[in-house]
């Protein structure tokens, strides 16, 4: 946990003086976001400090409108979120007057579930995690400006390989169709992210 131990004492460093920052973590698809944000997150609060994390997987689009999209079959691509209902969530997290019920992401049953998340005013710390955070597209674009920073997580691509197939056959897919989907879905959509890992304002290695 070393990377989650350093990410912390920066986070710690940063809050003094201010009621909010916002932390974006962002990286490919595997690369381990949810797990170093759910360490950092730990630290935090061993450290007395009210935090929250909102992935933005809570905004995938329904399946049945990405079926009606014709969209489906390359679910994880950019144009199958919500990229303009994130981006705003995101502002209401910074302006910090509210309480913000965010959505999360029941990959079991493969959707999103609203307003699982509450982040009420008095949260100190809001992570964010997800793929497309440091992307140049609009609406994508505006997120560095409403995050303190956001870190670029690296992963040696055989692992990043290896856990995204476990991760599909554990939601249901055949191993032979969960290898397809990982080497020509999830392959094309890291491939995007990767491109704009220079971006970001610190690049981590997990532990």
């Amino acid at each position: 946990m070393d990377a989650a131990h350093e990410l912390a004492r920066y986070i710690l460093e940063k809050l003094e003086g201010n009621p909010r920052i916002m932390i974006g973590i962002a990286g490919e698809p595997g690369a381990g976001k949810s797990t170093l944000s759910a360490q950092i997150l730990d630290l935090l609060t061993e450290s007395g400090v009210l935090a929250a994390c909102v992935p933005m997987d809570g905004f995938h689009l329904a399946n049945e409108v990405l079926v009606d999209l014709g969209r489906r079959d390359r679910k994880g691509a950019i144009d199958t979120f919500d990229a303009a209902g994130y981006v705003a969530m995101l502002r209401r997290l910074k302006a910090g007057t509210e309480t913000v019920y965010a959505p999360r992401y029941d990959r079991a049953a493969s959707c999103g579930v609203a307003g699982a998340i509450a982040v009420r005013p008095e949260c100190q710390v809001v992570l964010t995690e997800g793929n497309y955070l440091l992307d140049g597209d609009a609406p994508w674009r505006e997120i560095p400006s409403l995050l303190e920073a956001i870190w670029f997580v690296r992963i040696d691509p055989g692992l990043r390989r290896e856990r995204l197939i476990a991760r599909h056959i554990a939601s249901g897919k055949e191993p032979v169709f969960a290898e397809y989907w990982v080497d020509n879905v999830d392959e094309t959509n890291a491939r995007r992210i990767r491109g704009r890992a220079e971006a970001a304002d610190r690049i981590v290695d997990p532990d």
